[in-house]
């Protein structure tokens, strides 16, 4: 399900039997998805339906992760590669993820950032690992990013974004013979601007949401302090200061992750805030 910021619940829907006024009105809001006959259920539901399997998307996440490695130095620190080994070591080893080629690489860049891609290929910036206070901290990052692995959300958010542009395109087919060209072309960009904010952006920040808590689930396995993933997007936040509005991003800003970690944290019975 996708959550709802500020923003009317997504879902799919079928054209049939729908008039063409309320067609319009939905997609201009950004609420609705067109779908086929069957992919119904909202937002998840969709992505599930038009989802890439793993046989289709980890050849093509390896051959991404090799240009990587090409374009982007790898950093030659022993200590921050030793340090980033161990940790991902701990981590994966309590993943549920079967025949995971997990690879763990620290990139010489000065970005606060990591990344996966399916199959288990983990990038570390340099610079996120030094803004680390501890690897509890990496921890949260690494855990994180095996959640977006056991959760599918490449694939998922392949099958939004492929759910997306077929609903803008029998949106904009059923307004052929009501609207001129010029209103048409303006309909179009008006439902595939209501789409972006209205549907694929919540849908990736749900994403992160879901994958930082099964980082916490990951980190807690492994002993790692819990209340350290909070900590790091405390640091976080102070830090990014100039970051879009969350409703316009494809992250939850960080006093969002922060509220979300510490009611799941307390909830579990992990420690208490």
């Amino acid at each position: 399900m996708c959550v709802n910021h500020d923003v009317p619940q997504a879902k799919v829907v079928s054209l049939q039997g729908m008039h063409r006024r309320d067609i319009v009105r939905s997609l201009w809001a950004g609420t609705m998805v067109l779908g086929v006959s069957g992919a119904a259920g909202g937002c998840a539901s969709a992505a599930k339906f038009f989802a890439p399997s793993d046989e289709q998307l980890i050849p093509l996440a390896a051959e991404a992760w090799e240009q990587t490695k090409k374009e982007i130095p790898v950093s030659k620190d022993p200590a921050a590669n030793a340090r980033l080994q161990a940790i991902g070591k701990k981590i994966s080893a309590v993943v549920p993820v079967e025949n995971a080629a997990w690879e763990f690489v620290v990139f010489d860049s000065k970005e606060l950032n990591a990344f996966v891609l399916p199959g288990g290929k983990v990038g570390f910036y340099k610079g996120l690992i030094d803004f680390a206070e501890n690897d509890a901290q990496i921890a949260a990052v690494m855990g994180h990013e095996a959640g977006h692995v056991v959760a599918r959300h490449a694939a998922l958010r392949a099958g939004q974004q492929q759910a997306t542009s077929i609903g803008v395109a029998l949106g904009g087919a059923a307004l052929g013979g009501v609207l001129d060209k010029g209103q048409q072309d303006a309909a179009m960009a008006i439902m595939g601007a209501g789409a972006t904010v209205g549907i694929l952006l919540p849908f990736s920040r749900n994403n992160e949401l879901e994958a930082d808590k099964l980082g916490v689930d990951y980190m807690h396995k492994c002993g790692y302090d819990v209340k350290q993933s909070v900590r790091l997007w405390e640091k976080m936040g102070a830090a990014s200061s100039d970051r879009p509005t969350e409703w316009m991003s494809t992250h939850p800003n960080p006093e969002t992750r922060i509220a979300e970690l510490k009611q799941f944290i307390t909830a579990r019975g992990y420690a208490t805030f």
